[in-house]
């Protein structure tokens, strides 16, 4: 209750200082003047009840006696209400003495907690003027303290400085000093001149009580500027927030638009399968994209990771300040960057497949390319001067016996002929394959391969016309010598089987495996064992060429020191069989060397499988713990930020493992292995399940810090995070860290509320649950569960009161000018609502008028700004 009177002493107190009356002058002066003065009391009285109903008229109520309608502390809480702008805490309604006590307290504790201090037993406040800090100013009184008016200036002067100019004023010239005081406050704040100067110099003693009711109008002066300022403080923190929240959409958008415009400057160039000619060039793309891999792509994991924690980030600040949710400008959302990542790491698949398909297919291009080159080659030698030998005329004048010698010839020819006829359909099947293959060079090859056919045509003509020509004169000739005929027929196949042999060891090879050359070894290994036989058969011809000899030296008959059916001598059959004896060696070191290799690549399919198998494992053991870590939280969330930062680290420190695994996974490649039998990890498996380990544990201390920024800003304790997390915790029956429907409702249940009540249940639920799940996924996460808790247990800014705080500023109006903001507010935050207010349109508008009530709805959501 209000008291007037003070047990032993008066005070009045000044910006948080008591200032006390001389214990001896309040026992000659206040008690003789006003305590045995009942009139004056009572005057008193009157009007301080006047004064308190002006201000509670705003409330729709009034008091009659302060003593009966102050006592049970309901009318004083709304009265500070009234005259502070600001809320008190939810006074208690009970009838009991306990109840008006504790509501009293209330109110004098809001007093205490402004500056203002209580003093005597009765609960006498008054309101503080700050002057002790003033040069000369000392106030003890109401009397001689105010005599030399300094104090009526330093008051004016600490209110409104722009008004005083203090430091020229002078102790010794108090008439002075009084009449500026009186000038100023007449002028300036529309105070009437109560006194005059020279009354109050001139007497020994001013009149105490015309004193005390001057000071009390400057009171009512300056009350009016201290609710500006409050006003002022409101809208100032209300707009900081949407500045702020606006700073970190637009960083948003930036992010977002920068990481879209590289996806979309990087798919074009994963998906062109524009192929290469050569080896060498598609090994230039395969490297480029490995810099890609290495380079390019890991700072934008990050980036894609940053942007989704400053989009959880910045939802949680609007929901604390109940702001709107943010909805980013279409194509921005971060779905849509998802989708985005999504195509982009497919294209990046798709391309990696079709450098390594290109890579095997110019491979096997430069194989197949080389071996026709070869057998043309060869092909081309033996068609070497066949055609003129074809179309000689020799059988014109040749003997009986040297026609029958032309036609067994012409016999061993037709056998080679078709000997390699097998080769020729060889080089023709290699050039069909290269253009099915779309060998680059094809043109050249197919040029060279019709040249070889039209010209194995020709040949086959030639042939058979040499063979009617030398038929029509075969009944003039006599038997020939039957062993050159036998030594021809053998040695042409024999012959055209060594050649086939040196083709063969000199034939390249592919392999891709050691199965594959141990196949080639075994092949290897049985043409060797078929050596000893050939080389009888190499003997057998050569003795029929020693009978040869030695029949013609029996019978003396001169031979024309060559076989005339057949080109092939017996010193080209040595030759040629000291080349295949030469090969076999080169042949096999050319295997030993595969073989080496390929154990060498199996040794880097064992080394990697061996860490793939231990990274894989810990990256999936990693995320179940993670999963874990964010159902079982104990501790602080502070503790739990520490210890998560740590585990983070730990993760970090794992990264030389996947280094050292990248490095392993290059020279697999640069090998040219494409398959691992060892292990069933890829190292693109790898690459997610790090990329996803590091979202992760970044995502959940993301949740944690968005919890922090919760129980900061709602006031939530520790011991209700943990009350939330362990009642969160006990119906997420799956460990999903989500609540399902039916298991939120439970939880519900649990704390209290009635949403099984059978009218307004399920009313009462389905509103909750557009709370929590506004996307109706039909689950409810933590972060959602503590925001709708904090929601309920907590205050917050509402826009109806931010718009009492501009009509605090606008004098009552109903719109604020460009003016009055920028006397009111910071310049930034002034000239932030000049730009985003309307124009008022009401009746009452004057120019330039600003519609602050439509802005300050706005700013929650409930309107358009």
């Amino acid at each position: 209750m209000v008291d007037y009177h003070a047990s032993n002493n008066q005070a009045y107190s000044s910006g948080g200082q008591s200032v006390y009356m001389d214990p001896r002058e309040q026992e000659n002066d206040w008690d003789r003047d006003l305590l045995l003065d009942p009139a004056w009391e009572k005057q008193q009285r009157k009007t301080f009840t006047a004064w308190c109903n002006s201000h509670l008229r705003k409330a729709g109520t009034q008091i009659e006696n302060i003593e009966e309608d102050f006592r049970d502390g309901l009318k004083l809480m709304l009265l500070l209400e009234v005259i502070s702008g600001e809320r008190l805490p939810k006074p208690e309604r009970g009838k009991m003495r306990v109840h008006k006590i504790n509501n009293v307290n209330k109110a004098l504790d809001f007093i205490a907690s402004k500056g203002v201090k209580l003093v005597s037993i009765g609960g006498l406040w008054t309101p503080l003027w700050k002057t002790a800090p003033y040069k000369n100013v000392n106030v003890q009184n109401f009397h001689i303290s105010w005599k030399d008016g300094l104090a009526f200036n330093a008051l004016i002067h600490r209110h409104r400085p722009e008004l005083i100019d203090y430091d020229k004023l002078r102790k010794d010239d108090p008439l002075t000093n009084l009449n500026n005081a009186f000038e100023v406050a007449e002028k300036y704040l529309d105070i009437p001149k109560m006194m005059d100067a020279e009354d109050i110099v001139g007497t020994l003693r001013p009149d105490e009580k015309a004193i005390m009711t001057y000071v009390s109008c400057f009171y009512h002066a300056f009350s009016g500027a201290q609710k500006a300022e409050t006003a002022a403080n409101r809208i100032c923190k209300v707009l900081a927030v949407n500045q702020e929240n606006e700073h970190l959409m637009e960083d948003y958008e930036k992010l977002a638009s920068d990481l879209l415009e590289w996806i979309r400057r990087t798919i074009p160039w994963l998906e062109n399968r524009a192929p290469e000619k050569t080896m060498a060039e598609m090994q230039q793309k395969l490297e480029d994209f490995r810099d890609y891999r290495r380079v390019h792509k890991p700072p934008k994991v990050q980036e894609k990771c940053q942007l989704e924690i400053n989009f959880n980030t910045l939802q949680t600040k609007l929901r604390l300040s109940n702001r709107p949710a943010f909805m980013p400008s279409e194509g921005r959302m971060v779905s849509d960057i998802n989708g985005s990542w999504h195509n982009l790491e497919g294209a990046e698949k798709g391309y990696e497949e079709w450098l390594l398909n290109e890579i095997r297919r110019l491979e096997r291009l430069d194989h197949l390319a080389e071996k026709f080159r070869q057998k043309a080659t060869i092909h081309e030698s033996w068609t070497d001067g066949k055609e003129a030998m074809l179309t000689q005329k020799d059988y014109e004048t040749a003997s009986l016996s040297e026609v029958k010698a032309l036609l067994r010839k012409h016999e061993a020819f037709e056998s080679d002929l078709a000997a390699h006829q097998d080769r020729v359909e060889q080089i023709a099947a290699i050039a069909q394959e290269l253009n099915e293959l779309d060998y680059y060079d094809s043109p050249s090859v197919n040029a060279r391969c019709q040249k070889i056919c039209e010209q194995w045509d020709a040949l086959g003509s030639l042939t058979q016309s040499r063979r009617e020509s030398l038929e029509r004169t075969e009944k003039q000739l006599e038997s020939i010598d039957e062993l050159y005929l036998e030594y021809a027929k053998r040695a042409a196949p024999f012959n055209n089987w060594m050649e086939g042999a040196m083709e063969d060891l000199q034939d390249m090879f592919i392999v891709h495996n050691i199965d594959e050359i141990q196949g080639l070894i075994t092949a290897h290994e049985q043409f060797k064992s078929t050596l000893p036989e050939a080389n009888k058969e190499r003997e057998a011809i050569q003795a029929i060429q020693a009978e040869v000899q030695k029949i013609a030296q029996y019978n003396g008959i001169k031979l024309s020191g060559s076989n005339p059916y057949t080109t092939i001598t017996p010193k080209s059959i040595d030759s040629k069989w000291d080349k295949v004896e030469q090969l076999v060696p080169k042949r096999d070191q050319a295997l030993q060397e595969e073989l080496a290799k390929q154990q060498s690549n199996d040794h880097l399919r064992r080394k990697f499988a061996s860490q793939a198998n231990i990274v894989g494992p810990w990256i999936q053991t990693k995320m179940e713990e993670i999963g874990r870590i964010s159902i079982e939280m104990n501790g602080t969330l502070e503790d739990q930020l520490v210890n998560l930062r740590e585990y983070e680290q730990s993760i970090i420190e794992y990264k030389p493992n996947i280094d050292q695994l990248e490095g392993d996974h290059q020279l697999i490649q640069e090998a040219l292995i494409f398959d691992n039998k060892y292990t069933s990890y890829t190292m693109e498996h790898l690459r997610v399940g790090w990329e996803q380990l590091l979202t992760t544990i970044a995502r959940t201390i993301n949740e944690i810090e968005n919890q922090i920024l919760t129980r900061d800003a709602k006031g939530i304790s520790q011991e209700q995070l943990h009350e939330y997390r362990t009642s969160f915790n006990h119906f997420d029956k799956d460990h999903s860290g989500a609540l399902m429907a039916e298991e939120f409702k439970a939880c519900l249940i649990s704390l209290g509320y009635d949403v099984e009540n059978e009218k307004t249940g399920d009313a009462e639920f389905n509103r909750i649950m557009g709370i929590v799940d506004p996307n109706n996924s039909g689950a409810v996460t933590f972060q959602a569960f503590i925001d709708f808790m904090s929601r309920e247990t907590t205050d917050t800014d509402t826009a109806d009161q931010v718009i009492a705080s501009f009509k605090i500023l606008a004098a009552d109006k109903n719109f604020i000018t460009p003016e009055e903001l920028r006397r009111e507010l910071p310049p930034d935050q002034a000239e932030y609502c000049i730009a985003r207010m309307a124009p008022y349109t009401g009746p009452d508008a004057v120019p330039g008028a600003l519609d602050y009530m439509s802005f300050s709805t706005a700013l929650y959501g409930e309107s358009d700004l």
